[in-house]
């Protein structure tokens, strides 16, 4: 057997300690530093509350005590051989202790059953006391369970069975390779350690992702306006305008032929436009919300009546681009402009900030005004930070899970389209993220009808735009009740779908798939509760569903022959999607422009 050679390891080492030292550094800036404070706030208004209810400690230190005392007792059971049921179990959901060994070998079965009790124990005891501000217990709950979910035995060489057999199978050589790609990972990440998801360099815009024919028939400063070829000879009269979120790139709604919902409208005889927002950097730091509203929204309207000669078009928002959107038709509506948009789809689209999910535990005036300091300074919300951010909050499945299959397996990720999206990071222009976050999320302007663009307030109510309204049950990022809350600002006829599944899935479900059924109701109801209890479960894809609400409101028009897109300025996908973070990336882009 040759030996194993550990120059990469050393060389892996060496900039593991750079980055890290660099890292370091970045975590005692004013952000960190007020996340910590904060943490330290909500921790002494438990201890406050847990000196005045003493007992309710002292219950479950004994309930902790009782458990290990019986996993103790379990443990002696099984090293003598006998049968005995174990104290706890993972849930069906969690893989981290799937190999065999984690249940046949007693220490491991041990650990594996201490750390779970552990767990459940810590979660349970920022539940326990009563008399805590909830805002101070959620921020507890999340940062808890990052803590528990980061020591986990599975996380460690010398915990996990699996690791260790095979570290001495390789004779080591899955940490030379896994430290050779923590040190490549580094390099590209920011504050944060990014892991790399997937293997990135295997699909390639244009090629593999983003195919439908197009063309760029408009560029600004700020987007690219994409127009799709026809597929039928003759298509409805009012084209559909989609607004991607300006956090992430639009071609999670153009992936693949089979999964493109871009494809799926054209081919029901649709006109589609779609924005394709810039890639910020610091030169962009003072876009602001109001820009992507009427520099971004409205002027796209503009340039889809230059190419089509209509006026109005079929919205389609996702995400925060359904808030622009949303935001654009309240901006017209308050100025008294002939409404621009027939039709309004919403995809996950908060307008009620009252409910953001786990993005609430950032929600706090410490730390946006930290961040708002961090923003003035940097001029813009790193895209890799923020990627990390978003997939801590789902961290065993988009974190702890790769740092043990890239880092302590040596493996190299495997190739995955949805990876390569959710990994393909954009920035954020500072003073957008800050108006996000205080003017949206934290002061939730909206609803109070406090905010205004350019000067204008805005009023959803006075908006008569028919709104189509979907959300996904699973929702982490844009919860459904704090979305069907949001449907209520606008002031006429509304209609809600609920989807199965999460954030993507619940959305990219095309017909031919067949994957994830949705919930509907006529009916009208006072809370979200009620509207589920009251809902009627489909099965197979909404999107039927919504090409005949947009084609309901073209009633009585007759169809056009079919737009061919003019020769614009380049092909879809056009330039601003392929703009990349990553500098392994951004120097190959240059060496294929050379």
């Amino acid at each position: 057997m040759s030996q194993p050679s550990y120059g990469p390891l050393f060389e892996a080492l060496a900039h593991y300690n750079d980055k890290l030292l660099a890292m370091a550094k970045a975590q005692t800036e004013r952000t960190a530093q007020a996340l910590l404070q904060t943490n330290l706030d909500d921790l002494g208004k438990v201890l406050e509350q847990g000196s005045q209810q003493p007992w309710q400690l002292i219950q479950a230190q004994m309930n902790w005590w009782q458990d290990q005392l019986k996993l103790m007792q379990h443990t002696l059971l099984k090293s003598a051989g006998q049968e005995s049921d174990p104290v706890i179990t993972p849930e069906r959901s969690d893989r981290r202790f799937k190999a065999e060994a984690w249940s046949e070998q007693p220490i491991y079965d041990y650990l594996k059953q201490s750390y779970l009790l552990t767990a459940r124990h810590l979660l349970a005891s920022v539940d326990a006391l009563d008399g805590v501000p909830q805002k101070s217990r959620e921020r507890l709950r999340f940062f808890t369970r990052q803590y528990v979910n980061a020591m986990a035995p599975s996380n460690f060489l010398a915990t996990n069975p699996e690791l260790l057999k095979l570290t001495l199978d390789s004779d080591g050589q899955n940490l030379v390779r896994g430290l050779a790609l923590l040190a490549e990972d580094l390099e590209r990440s920011a504050d944060q350690l990014n892991i790399r998801l997937t293997d990135e360099s295997a699909f390639e815009l244009g090629r593999d992702l983003a195919t439908t024919p197009g063309r760029v028939v408009h560029r600004t400063e700020l987007f690219e306006l994409i127009q799709y070829s026809p597929t039928t000879e003759t298509v409805g009269k009012t084209p559909v305008l989609i607004v991607p979120p300006f956090i992430n790139k639009y071609y999670i709604m153009d992936m693949r032929p089979q999964n493109s919902l871009v494809a799926w409208l054209v081919a029901q005889g649709q006109t589609v436009f779609m924005i394709s927002w810039r890639n910020p950097g610091v030169d962009q730091a003072q876009i602001d919300l109001d820009d992507y509203v009427v520099d971004g929204v409205i002027a796209a309207l503009d340039a889809v009546e230059a190419a089509t000669g209509e006026r109005e078009v079929h919205g389609i928002g996702y995400c925060i681009g359904g808030t622009a959107l949303s935001l654009a038709m309240g901006w017209l509506a308050a100025r008294r402009q002939k409404q621009r948009v027939r039709s309004a789809t919403l995809f996950t689209t908060l307008l009620d900030f009252s409910q953001p999910g786990e993005l609430g535990i950032f929600i706090h005036e410490p730390i946006i005004a930290a961040l708002e300091a961090q923003n003035e300074a940097k001029g813009i919300m790193d895209g890799r930070q923020l990627a990390v951010s978003f997939s801590l909050l789902r961290e065993n499945s988009l974190y702890w899970n790769y740092y043990i299959d890239s880092y302590l397996k040596g493996q190299s990720p495997v190739a995955f389209d949805l990876l390569h999206w959710n990994s393909d990071s954009t920035h954020v222009a500072g003073k957008t993220h800050s108006s996000l976050l205080r003017r949206l999320y934290l002061e939730n302007q909206l609803v109070k009808g406090e905010l205004r663009i350019r000067n204008t307030r805005i009023e959803l109510a006075k908006v008569k735009t028919p709104v189509l309204l979907v959300s996904a049950v699973d929702d982490h990022i844009a919860l459904w009740q704090g979305t069907w809350q949001g449907m209520a600002l606008f002031g006429g006829e509304r209609r809600f779908l609920l989807a199965e599944s999460g954030h993507i899935a619940g959305i990219i479900n095309p017909p031919a798939a067949n994957k994830y059924g949705f919930w509907q109701s006529e009916i009208e109801a006072g809370s979200p509760e009620a509207w589920l209890a009251g809902a009627t479960h489909s099965t197979g894809s909404w999107w039927p569903e919504m090409i005949r609400f947009i084609q309901g409101r073209d009633e009585g028009a007759e169809p056009v022959p079919a737009r061919v897109p003019a020769e614009g300025l380049e092909a879809a996908p056009g330039s601003y999607v392929k703009v990349r973070l990553n500098p392994v990336f951004a120097s190959a882009q240059q060496e294929d422009a050379a």
